[in-house]
């Protein structure tokens, strides 16, 4: 985050906001611009990339399912709104102990204990880290004992779009970035690469929550994408997992996606206008799972 930092300080900070006798340096100074920093760009990230899922990604029949409710989208990014501030106040202060040094972040290639196949291999390492950190944290805040009072709100949208993507309790959210902050202060990580990884995994947050199901064939077993998630918001305890299906086969809460098997949210919404026309039901009764009731204990 230093990166950041820096060039905040010397393109905008220093010349035109900050005194020029404020070192750049001083630790008060860093954590105010930390915070400005972080959450101009968490609404940067925010807007752009949900926006840009929600109108070319996003299909908008599944804003007629039985779940979708109403006025969501606005419910979701008032959620979001409401969170972000309070989850940039841990990530700052995690940030800051980065620029004074503590982590293990270095600048450039040569300082990787194995050069280009240190950096590459960081980033891999990275994904399946935190993929592993996030299934337990995951899972742990659907206990019964803590669902209710942190995770909760986040499983209010059943068939979310990509603005739920942020739409979490303050302490859930940062719960579940905590394996991100941690990751180079336990493994060295070029900070070009950090940056861009931070940016990575807040698009793939937005990317499960897009409504797209889509997975080529060869990865479907593979990667944890939209469909499984969208399963999770509907079934409650089944694919925990961020990027892969790894740890929930390990930890036995894997389902094959309902998208996969022909009975998923596009489904539902297809049977329900077909029984508009017919008088039937509507065809979507595997679905009745409400306020993040588990579907096991139905």
């Amino acid at each position: 985050m230093d990166l950041v930092l820096n060039y905040a300080d010397s393109s905008v900070l220093t010349p035109y906001v900050y005194p020029a006798t404020w070192p750049e340096e001083d630790p008060f100074r860093q954590l105010i611009t930390l915070f400005i920093v972080t959450n101009l760009g968490g609404l940067v990230i925010y807007f752009l990339f949900d926006t840009l899922s929600y109108y070319f990604i996003f299909d908008h029949s599944l804003k007629k399912h039985p779940q979708f409710l109403e006025n969501q989208v606005a419910r979701e990014i008032k959620y979001s709104m409401k969170s972000l501030p309070l989850i940039s106040v841990p990530t700052v202060a995690i940030f800051f102990a980065e620029v004074r040094g503590y982590s293990r972040l270095y600048d450039n290639i040569e300082d990787s204990p194995y050069g280009w196949f240190g950096v590459i291999f960081s980033m891999l390492s990275f994904l399946f880290f935190t993929d592993m950190c996030i299934y337990w944290i995951h899972r742990f805040l659907h206990h019964k004992l803590v669902y209710k009072h942190l995770h909760k709100p986040h499983h209010t949208w059943k068939v979310p779009t990509p603005f739920a993507s942020h739409a979490f309790h303050p302490l859930d959210g940062f719960l579940q970035s905590v394996p991100y902050h941690i990751y180079p202060f336990l493994f060295p990580l070029h900070k070009v690469t950090y940056l861009g990884l931070y940016i990575f995994v807040n698009i793939w947050t937005v990317s499960i929550h897009d409504g797209n199901y889509r997975v080529p064939g060869a990865l479907k077993e593979i990667i944890n994408g939209a469909a499984h998630h969208t399963d999770h918001h509907l079934y409650f305890d089944y694919n925990y997992g961020q990027y892969f299906t790894l740890w929930d086969k390990i930890g036995g809460s894997f389902k094959n996606p309902s998208a996969f098997e022909g009975t998923g949210p596009h489904d539902c919404v297809k049977k329900l206008k077909e029984s508009e026309s017919s008088n039937m039901g509507n065809g979507c009764g595997h679905e009745k799972v409400q306020n993040g009731d588990s579907l096991k204990n139905k």
